[in-house]
């Protein structure tokens, strides 16, 4: 068999072994100073994945910023007034035009989670999503007590398992069934800590742009 071949053979099944790449779903990398972050686009939410995927081929994301940052709650970013915007510019009114619909229960606010920005509901009471913006969870771990007032004030039913993970690895419950999650992150969450452990100025925009780029991997 030529060497050519050879490789190329090798390359197909080291690929193919790449546990953190589930066949029949798309990949996207978000990359920061700190390092690249990369989240599997779930494919119960198709409208929130093809769109996000429609954008980052477009390079719609590059060089946008983090330009909301809450150490212990989330990251947000792809406002398209943040690209080159000054210190003093009011952030996260913008977006490409318009909405996505909801789509929501497909997921939970786990550490890791990528979801979609909205309005409020008293001027968005349909819950559609930001066309754009989007957030990635830090969150905390949660304690038994607040999952069980989540599961009796909004009508949670988490597993056990589910329950476990957020006592463990940690979330956001209170957004859950509230805004759309779409992804879910497969390598780089440590990259998460360090973006969201940035300090911010009033109004939870870091002190220092913190610069995006998105690319889809896969």
């Amino acid at each position: 068999m030529p060497k050519f071949l050879i490789l190329c053979f090798i390359s197909i099944l080291l690929l193919g072994c790449n546990s953190k790449y589930e066949k029949g779903f798309r990949y996207v990398s978000i990359e920061t100073e700190f390092g690249p972050m990369e989240f599997k686009l779930y494919n119960s939410t198709p409208q929130h994945r093809d769109n996000f995927i429609k954008l980052a081929e477009a390079g719609f994301y590059d060089d946008l910023l983090f330009h909301r940052v809450i150490k212990g709650f989330m990251a947000q970013g792809g406002d398209p007034e943040s690209k080159g915007a000054p210190l003093d510019k009011r952030l996260g009114e913008g977006g490409p035009g318009y909405t996505v619909p909801a789509e929501l229960g497909k997921a939970y606010h786990y550490k890791g989670a990528l979801c979609a920005a909205r309005q409020g509901d008293n001027v968005n009471p349909q819950k559609r999503s930001s066309g754009s913006q989007f957030y990635i969870v830090q969150g905390k771990p949660i304690a038994q007590n607040e999952i069980d007032m989540y599961i009796n004030r909004k009508g949670m039913q988490y597993s056990p398992d589910q329950q476990e993970l957020y006592k463990t690895l940690g979330g956001t419950p209170q957004l859950d069934n509230d805004y759309t999650v779409f992804g879910e992150i497969v390598s780089g969450m440590e990259f998460i800590d360090q973006l969201c452990n940035v300090p911010t100025a009033p109004g939870n925009r870091p002190k220092t742009d913190i610069k995006m780029t998105v690319k889809v991997i896969r």
